[in-house]
């Protein structure tokens, strides 16, 4: 029969008022939305199309990617080659740069060697010669992994620098094997912002070469001489000199993957970045601070020395203060650099397109039309088919936009263009049960049931066809999330809050309404439906 437990109304109504109380940030100014409590200041954001913005499409070099790769795997050859004492020449990158060629000085030892480097060559192409000549490529499998460590890397370090510059909700997806589209809606001049991904922050440190002697310098500045085996001339950017240059160690003492945090900071009225290593990083930095006092220490992020302080004493708690004659604004960005990660390669821009405000401002006004014109029709349908019965499904299609709103905004979701398709195309779903509830109430009292049992029995027998095809549709909408980017899954969302609200309106606040004006009938002869 027509009954609903106490909670249960309480439950509904809470509901409901909580969806008013979370979608009123949305329909005040900004200036009005400070003034609230903060746990009402959530609201949904804009797509790129909606409030303007840029679009970006990136490129990793990959050639850098599988050139370090190459890089890393000679080091690990020589290392392998040295601790087993076996003498080699020629130890280079091949021609392609994708792999490492060397030579034994005794053939005799090939079998030694190629015992030493099975670690180092696993899942490598490894050929020995006779002669005691050693190839080391990639192969075509471990080359794709390689490339697709290092986009997805460049897109998490992406998203770590944007989100921390303030730029809400970005998009950020992966395209082809070496390409990265990315939106930033409301940032209508990305040069800042590409600036800031566009940095590598590879960051290295290493000895200074005091045996080098004075740098000498040709008539166009450039460094000229020899320099020492083992050792790089570098240039330096300390105290804004972007002209000199320092002879560094060729040999990486700690990489910038054992920070763990870098804040901007002041130093005796100087600024600059705070920085800490990890266990490891801190160990290695006790030990080469504490074997090199009163040696310089160069400080290199890009290839480009901006410190080489001197080693005045041991710093033995894995902390230090990087100071290169910054400005603030510089060594606050340093540190967000930092922070983040380095690029395991550089990026360039293929493409670069604004979206200006006013195509936003247009899309919205043809979006707010077409949701209007929605629940007006569905309204007007619902009313002239279902009378009084109609009004209450309209007013719980009033409570699913009310809610669905609410629930985006506790989100913080990003609503694009085909998320407002979502909404409209939610509006006439909505009442869609309510529709099978109705056509199974009249079919109950075609049959000559009495108006309080149909009503039941039209909740009860239209349930399952409900749950069924509102189930069918959730299924569309989670393969669109999982297998969708960017707007598609922006659809796919509102258009499954969309149809799980529509069914809690519809099996609940619909049903408590109809039993409060049932309740407040004395006698029911005839339903108005």
């Amino acid at each position: 029969m027509l009954n609903i437990a106490r909670w249960k109304s309480a439950l509904i109504a809470l509901v409901c008022i909580l969806g008013v109380v979370f979608s009123i940030p949305n329909m005040v100014s900004d200036e009005s939305r400070k003034n609230l409590p903060e746990w009402m200041q959530n609201t949904f954001n804009l797509g790129l199309e909606l409030q303007g913005g840029s679009h970006l499409q990136l490129e990793v070099d990959m050639k850098t990617v599988l050139k370090d790769y190459a890089d890393n795997l000679l080091d690990e050859i020589r290392t392998a080659l040295r601790s087993e004492k076996l003498g080699y020449t020629s130890l280079v990158l091949t021609p392609d740069r994708k792999g490492v060629s060397v030579t034994l000085r005794d053939p005799s030892q090939l079998a030694t060697a190629k015992s030493a480097l099975r670690k180092a060559t696993t899942d490598l192409q490894a050929n020995y010669d006779v002669s005691g000549k050693i190839t080391v490529t990639l192969s075509e499998e471990v080359e794709q992994r390689v490339k697709s460590k290092a986009l997805e890397k460049s897109i998490e370090v992406i998203r770590r620098r944007v989100d921390e510059s303030g730029t809400k909700e970005p998009l950020i997806q992966r395209q082809g094997t070496d390409r990265i589209i990315l939106q930033l809606p409301g940032v209508d001049n990305p040069a800042e912002v590409k600036n800031l991904i566009g940095k590598t922050a590879k960051m290295e440190f290493r000895l200074v070469d005091h045996d080098a002697g004075t740098i000498q310098l040709d008539a166009n500045g450039r460094p000229t001489g020899t320099v020492p085996m083992g050792s790089e001339v570098l240039p330096a950017r300390e105290h804004g000199d972007r002209d000199s240059y320092v002879v560094v160690r060729k040999q990486v003492a700690i990489t910038g993957d054992r920070l763990v945090d870098a804040q901007f900071n002041f130093h005796e009225a100087t600024p600059g970045v705070s920085i800490t290593f990890d266990a490891v990083g801190a160990k290695k930095f006790a030990e080469i601070t504490a074997n090199n006092v009163n040696r310089q220490f160069a400080i290199i992020l890009d290839n480009v020395v901006i410190s080489h302080p001197n080693i005045k004493e041991p710093l033995m708690s894995g902390s230090a203060f990087i100071s290169g004659g910054f400005k603030p604004a510089e060594a606050q960005e340093l540190a967000l650099l930092l922070r983040a990660g380095a690029l395991p390669a550089p990026l360039n821009v293929i493409e670069e397109r604004t979206v200006g405000p006013s195509l936003g401002a247009d899309s919205i006004m043809d979006g707010k039309r077409a949701t209007i014109y929605a629940f007006i029709f569905v309204a007007i349908f619902m009313v002239l088919n279902y009378s009084l019965f109609g009004a209450f499904a309209d007013i719980a299609l009033t409570f699913n936009l009310i809610l669905l709103f609410a629930a985006l905004s506790l989100l913080g979701a990003t609503l694009t263009l085909p998320g407002i398709a979502g909404i409209a195309l939610t509006i006439g779903m909505a009442v869609d049960a309510n529709v099978l509830i109705y056509e199974r109430i009249k079919e109950e009292l075609r049959h000559n049931t009495k108006p309080v049992m149909a009503i039941d029995a039209g909740y009860r027998k239209a349930l399952m066809t409900i749950l069924d095809s509102n189930i069918t549709t959730l299924i569309g909408s989670a393969v669109l999330f999982e297998f969708g980017s960017g707007p598609i899954r922006g659809f796919a969302v509102t258009l499954a809050l969309g149809i799980i609200i529509s069914l809690f309106t519809a099996l609940s606040l619909t049903r408590l309404v109809i039993i409060v004006w049932a309740r407040r009938q004395r006698t029911i002869s005839n339903l108005p439906i």
